[in-house]
């Protein structure tokens, strides 16, 4: 097998990059190790800033998600008994964000690469990458018994914090960092109509809660945890328990229940490997770098990376020009850095620290009542979380 460029991991940033080169004319063949039930099904991120929209509405894929994404202007901030109301639209001059689940960004870019009759490869198993420091690097793979080999020019590392894309750099090249949290999230999905136009997050004594949505149908609930609880800890009851003493703080507001689709418990950790290229192997989204969702930025960062690696790629073919590949990780780093700020600015503001003393409690509640009372304050926040732009 041929293709010039050979994607592993059919997630967002895998089928972006694949859909963005075939715009303009470059031949690329997907390898995800799940299957497609999969891949459409897993309940992920949701929220998405105003310049992965128009990225994504630019490439074509914005019929449904402009049909069925909630356009929101403010989110709501919870702690203390007070509610505060950041207000995006007046604070970033009119940018919001858009609530649209990953799962239909999947579900967009998997239907459109069918259409033209881009080619996916699901349920590959013993994916290796080979030659990343020769012109013609090889993924190797088998599918139902049958072993292959697919020849590239280059290879898009876009399977996630655990694929094989990184762990095929030598480990003697590796640059990285992180942060492991005391913390996980026990999030579910509901059948329920969103107790609020906006998204709500809660400090409370009891850990952090989130409020969120996935359509006009379904919402998405969020609750701190302990990182080593089994999901089998948590009964209904003990969740909604939960979830109502940690967001219904303010008079009035009631959270609606409704039957429990799915329920999950997610580490929280921080990584960035800076080593975005090794060779003809580049990396782009969770293969790369993880935020804790606090921030909402991790589809985003995803989508950001497969920007400039599309646009670097396109050069490249076009020109035989190198720069924009050698300035890739640079250009990358420069928004996964700020990411990665604002994520954990989010989770040490919202969430309570076992291992937490007085006087940390205290720093958290200054820094909330000054949240709450400085215009500054608002609009700090305001712009990292729509998305702020280095251009």
């Amino acid at each position: 097998m041929r293709t010039q460029v050979g994607i592993i991991g059919a997630g967002p940033a895998g089928l972006l990059l694949s859909h963005l080169l075939s715009q303009k004319g470059i031949d690329s063949v997907i390898i995800e190790s799940r299957s497609r039930f999969y891949v459409e099904g897993r309940v992920r991120a949701g929220v998405l800033e105003q310049g992965t929209v128009n990225l994504l509405v630019d490439a074509g894929l914005g019929q449904r998600l402009m049909k069925e994404g909630m356009h929101h202007h403010g989110i709501e901030v919870r702690a203390g008994g007070e509610s505060h109301r950041i207000d995006l639209d007046s604070l970033t001059g009119g940018k919001g964000i858009t609530v649209y689940g990953q799962q239909e960004v999947v579900k967009d870019l998997i239907s459109v690469r069918e259409q033209q009759n881009g080619e996916m490869i699901f349920e590959a198993q013993d994916v290796e990458i080979l030659g990343i420091h020769t012109k013609k690097p090889k993924v190797r793979f088998s599918q139902a018994g049958d072993q292959h080999e697919l020849e590239c020019d280059w290879i898009a590392g876009c399977d996630g914090f655990y694929g094989v894309s990184r762990n095929s750099i030598p480990e003697s090249e590796i640059r990285s960092f992180s942060r492991e949290y005391p913390f996980a999230w026990l999030g579910i999905l509901v059948e329920a109509p969103p107790s609020s136009d906006e998204l709500i997050y809660a400090n409370h004594e009891n850990g952090f809660a989130l409020h969120s949505m996935r359509s006009k149908e379904r919402t998405r609930n969020y609750i701190q945890c302990d990182p080593h609880d089994k999901i089998e800890d948590w009964s209904e009851n003990r969740i909604w328990e939960e979830l109502h003493s940690r967001l219904e703080t303010i008079p009035g507001w009631k959270l609606l229940e409704g039957k429990i689709l799915d329920k999950g418990i997610t580490p929280m950790r921080s990584y960035v490997c800076e080593t975005m290229n090794c060779g003809r192997l580049f990396l782009a989204g969770d293969a790369a770098h993880i935020v804790p969702p606090t921030g909402a930025k991790g589809m985003n960062l995803a989508i950001s990376d497969v920007r400039y690696l599309s646009a670097a790629l396109v050069a490249w073919y076009e020109s035989k020009s190198e720069g924009l590949l050698a300035q890739y990780a640079e250009n990358c780093l420069r928004h996964i850095w700020r990411g990665e700020h604002f994520s954990w600015y989010m989770t040490k503001l919202l969430h309570k620290f076992p291992d937490g003393s007085l006087f940390d409690e205290r720093l958290q509640k200054s820094e909330l009542e000054y949240l709450f009372r400085s215009e500054a304050a608002s609009k700090s926040l305001a712009e990292n979380y729509v998305g702020f732009s280095f251009e």
